[in-house]
Formats: C-alpha cells, structure tokens, sequence
C-alpha cells in the first residue's frame, strides 16, 4: 500500500471497492428487463450478479456494524441505553431514505392503480419476515434482513449478559454471534425437513429472501469483525491467500456447481442448508484484503468513492421507482438493438443523476445531522 493520504481519511478504499462492485452487480441484474434475453449465458450470469451483489452487501454491513457494536460491548458499559444509542445512530442512516423511497413507491402504485397488500409491516420491516413477501418494493427484502440483524445481536448480547454475567466479554461476544449463526442455519434445516423438494423460483423467494433464513448472512460479516481486531496478525499475514480462498470457492460455486449439475431438484440439501452459508463464507474471505486497501493512486478511486457513497440511494431507487417508470415506455420486443442500447444508458445515467441528488440533498443532510448530536 502507498502512503498516499485518501480523499476521505474515514474512508477505506478496498470496502469502496466493495459497495462499487455490489451495487454495479445489482443495476447489471436488473437493466436484463430492459433487454429481456433469451435464456442463456448473459441472462444467467447477469441474474447471477444482483443475487452476488447483495450477498456482498450482508457480509460488509455486518462487517462494519460488528466492530462498532464490539467496542461498545467490551470496552464500555453496555446497558440498553448503550443498545439504543447504536440503534438511534443506525437508524438516522437507514430510515429516512427507505422511508421517503416506500412512499413514493405507494405513491406511484397508487396512481397506477394497483392494489398493495401487508402494506403496513413494510413500515416495521415484515414484509418477508417468515415467509415470501408480496411483489410490492421487491428490493427491500434485504433491508428488513439487515434492520432485524442491526435490532437482535445487541439486544441478544444485553439480554444474555445480564443472565450470564460473563467474565471474558471478547469471548462471549464470540460466542452469541455464532449461536445466533447456528440458530439460523437450525431455521433453513427446518424450511428444508419441511418443504423435502426445492426448485430455483422457490428457494428465490421462500428461502432466500425471508428473513429468519439470512439474518447468518450479517452475522458471518460480525464474526470478520471480530476476528479482524482479536487475530490482527492472522488477519494480515493471510490477507491475500485469504482472498484467493474467497474467490476459488466463488468459482466453484458459481461455475463448478452448474458443470457438476448441482441443481436445487436433485440436490436441495446443499442449496436450502449449505449454499447460502458458503456465499457468506466466501465473500468474508475477501475481507481481510479488502479491508486493508486503504487507499489509491489511480483514477477510478473519485468514481469509486462516488459510487461507493451513492450506492444505498441508488438501491432503492434504481429499480421499484425508476426502472418502473421507464419499463412503462419500452417495448423490449419490438424496440431495435440500438434502441435498447439508448434506452439502458439513458436508465443508467438518470439512476446515478437521482440518486445523486438523493443522498447530496437529503441522506448526507440526515447524517450529518446524527454526527453533530
């Protein structure tokens, strides 16, 4: 690494790197109902990166809120007011943006016509707490995973602190973070003994994207956390075969799996139990490099950075709000090529343009506004 002071000293480049590639991987899957391809190698690998984007997303929030939540555990008195002062700061993060985002999304559905259902637990993030969620803001089922992640470790740490009264609080954080990982792998052992057969439509929407079967997902990010300030120097020495890791089980995974016919009908054990487990895994082992790439001389890092800070507003707009009101003027079946072409940049370049106006005029604001209280 250079010594090259970064734009952002708060900032780390590698976890830039990371929203980048999440949320380029996220617009990639969907700008696929703009040209809607056959079935075939595009279609299937770009379907691949939304899914891949937002398991990044998971592992790095997880990540970032295990270290804040470790330093309030163990080298402060954790009390509830120490778990609602964590709560309070995240939520002037999170809140504001999917609030406005979910009424202008009941707004547009509502000048539609269209009916929505359960529209009241989206406002407590319900929507696919035990079971698949409506069709309504299909992107926010990863939001409700993280916010009920964010609530349960601290609240699961308070609550069995006080009954345990433990003497090595660096352990026990340890400890709570990985039964609560078994406890939801207990849950997809659970979905898998009682579902017995799985297809890909349904572990997408049954398994995939409900809560209780991913809250794993950030936990495993937690555990990086952890590791990354009790085993520094592992963390360090191993930061590159580490990687190489992360990325050989992504291969096999992503392109051994489909050559093997690892498919979810003949084997739903390894996609309903271990498969999303494994993802989390893997991305976590590209942790330790990522996280200490500190800085850039080259001329993506303003870009990066860029995306990297838009990257939550261009979640929540890119698809429910703006690719809906674009879809309603394209007919990717009749439209050329070049039409297609045109009309994808034109999507892309308004999603940015809004979304940067988003966070610069609104979700910037709200979070300066938490630090100065």
């Amino acid at each position: 690494m250079n010594n090259t002071k970064p734009m952002d000293s708060k900032r780390v480049f590698g976890l830039d790197v990371m929203r980048a590639a999440a949320i380029v991987m996220v617009l990639c899957s969907h700008i696929l109902w703009i040209y809607n391809p056959k079935d075939g190698f595009i279609k299937q690998y770009f379907a691949l990166f939304g899914f891949l984007g937002v398991e990044f997303f998971f592992v790095l929030s997880g990540f970032l809120i295990g270290k804040i939540i470790y330093k309030l555990f163990v080298e402060e008195k954790f009390n509830l007011q120490s778990a609602i002062h964590f709560l309070r700061r995240r939520w002037f993060r999170t809140l504001p943006n999917y609030f406005l985002v979910l009424l202008i999304n009941i707004a547009i559905s509502a000048s539609l016509g269209r009916n929505i259902s359960k529209i009241e637990l989206y406002f407590v993030f319900l929507q696919n707490g035990l079971s698949q969620m409506p069709s309504f803001f299909p992107e926010s089922w990863s939001l409700s995973v993280e916010e009920w992640a964010y609530i349960i470790l601290p609240l699961s740490l308070l609550l069995f602190s006080v009954i345990f009264k433990p003497k090595s609080k660096r352990k026990f954080f340890l400890v709570i973070t990985t039964l609560l990982i078994v406890l939801s792998v207990f849950f997809k052992l659970y979905y898998h003994y009682k579902t017995k057969t799985t297809t890909i439509d349904d572990w997408n929407m049954s398994l995939k994207a409900v809560v209780i079967y991913r809250l794993d997902a950030v936990f495993i990010g937690v555990v990086c956390a952890w590791i990354s300030i009790n085993c520094q120097k592992y963390w360090s020495k191993f930061k590159r075969e580490s990687f190489l890791v992360g990325v050989s089980i992504m291969i096999f995974m992503y392109f051994g799996m489909g050559f093997l016919r690892l498919l979810p009908e003949t084997y739903p054990f390894i996609w309903n139990v271990i498969y999303l487990p494994m993802v989390s895994v893997s991305i976590a082992c590209l942790m330790p490099f990522l996280s200490q790439w500190e800085t850039s001389t080259t001329k993506l890092q303003r870009p990066i950075e860029f995306l990297s800070k838009i990257s939550y507003s261009i979640y929540l707009l890119h698809y429910s709000v703006i690719m809906q009101i674009v879809m309603f003027f394209v007919d990717n079946k009749r439209d050329s090529l070049l039409q297609l072409h045109l009309i994808t940049a034109f999507y892309l370049a308004i999603t940015i343009l809004f979304s940067a106006i988003l966070y610069r005029f609104y979700e910037k604001p709200i979070m300066d506004l938490r630090d100065r209280n």
